[in-house]
């Protein structure tokens, strides 16, 4: 008898507890997947820190969360200028907030060139001003503007993009285009390219490249990676997919071809670089814009990290993310006209 309650103590509890390394498909190809995803040995011992990292809170309105953004985004841009030596100069060009990143020296080859860099923060935050942009002003020795957009929802699309486009076309005033590019994070990366678009339709000169770094270029699906992952890789809760259009989008059919470049016509587009990580929530994102260049015939570069999650290089400690800086920086050197 203590036999026969033991054994169905123990199917009780197997009950109780999801096995381990199992999924399961509906009909309709819905997965029911769990699975036990041990840190990698892949990545390096600072990466793995980063990766087993808990996830901060969730769920704060869009005060809190600006707060903190903006908290984290000052913190790290100090550390950015201490491991990356710059000149910040806070200056209105178009009628737009940006800053003017400057190396403490530039070299006469270089003195015509300017990077142009839109900040990631979903939209509705700044998370990425300076933090992008210093490091690779340091590194390629060029004067990087990085643009303080206006932000939803307070501002939603087209806002963002217009002001983008405002400061390009001030710039336009001093360099050729061929000594300009435009790269972004995250929703920098996103704008990068709706920017693009939107400079095709109004018949302005394109840059010479394009950073798109953890993007993507449709705004009407839901896919794969964010099904998946959140901002942290495998870290705290996964939302449902939205039953409503963000506050970025508004009004804006999610297929206008500049809110979603995607549909839009890509062909003869700058040289772009794509970067991303196998737990980056924008991971599908970027590969399914990064293989649309390719059909397009643009000449499109995809870097994908081991197991980071989403715009890992803002973590200055990694040596992963001096790699990246340093494939950006290459880049971005290539690229740009004499």
């Amino acid at each position: 008898m203590r036999a026969i309650v033991l054994l169905c103590l123990a199917a009780a509890a197997a009950v109780a507890q999801p096995q381990s390394n199992t999924a399961s498909i509906d009909a309709d190809g819905t997965a029911r997947i769990t699975r036990v995803i041990p840190v990698p040995d892949t990545v390096s011992p600072e990466a793995r820190v980063l990766v087993g990292r808990r996830p901060g809170p969730e769920g704060s309105s869009l005060e809190e969360n600006r707060k903190r953004t903006d908290a984290f985004r000052k913190g790290r841009s100090e550390e950015a200028r201490k491991l990356y030596p710059v000149d910040i100069e806070e200056k209105e060009i178009g009628g737009v907030r940006t800053d003017v990143i400057s190396p403490l020296s530039i070299p006469l080859a270089k003195r015509g060139r300017v990077l142009i860099n839109v900040h990631g923060g979903g939209f509705v935050t700044d998370s990425g001003s300076l933090v992008e942009g210093v490091p690779i002003a340091n590194l390629t020795q060029t004067k990087v503007i990085s643009i303080y957009y206006r932000l939803a929802p307070e501002h939603p699309f087209p806002a963002a993009v217009d002001d983008t486009i405002a400061v390009y076309k001030e710039l336009l005033k001093t360099y050729r285009p061929d000594q300009m590019a435009l790269f972004g994070t995250s929703a920098g990366a996103i704008l990068t390219a709706e920017a693009a678009v939107r400079m095709r339709q109004l018949g302005l000169p394109l840059p010479a490249a394009l950073g798109v770094f953890s993007g993507l270029g449709d705004l009407s699906v839901w896919d794969d990676s964010r099904a998946l992952y959140t901002l942290s890789g495998f870290g705290g809760s996964q939302p449902e997919r939205p039953a409503t259009p963000s506050s970025y989008i508004g009004k804006t059919n999610p297929k206008d071809p500049v809110l979603s470049p995607i549909y839009a016509d890509l062909k003869g587009f700058p040289p772009t670089l794509f970067i991303s990580s196998t737990r980056d929530i924008l991971l599908s994102g970027t590969t399914m814009l990064h293989r649309a260049f390719l059909r397009a015939g643009v000449p499109a570069d995809l870097v994908v990290f081991e197991a980071l999650p989403h715009a890992f290089w803002y973590s200055y400690q990694l040596p992963e993310t001096k790699e990246a800086l340093g494939i950006m920086a290459a880049f971005f050197d290539g690229k740009l006209g004499k």
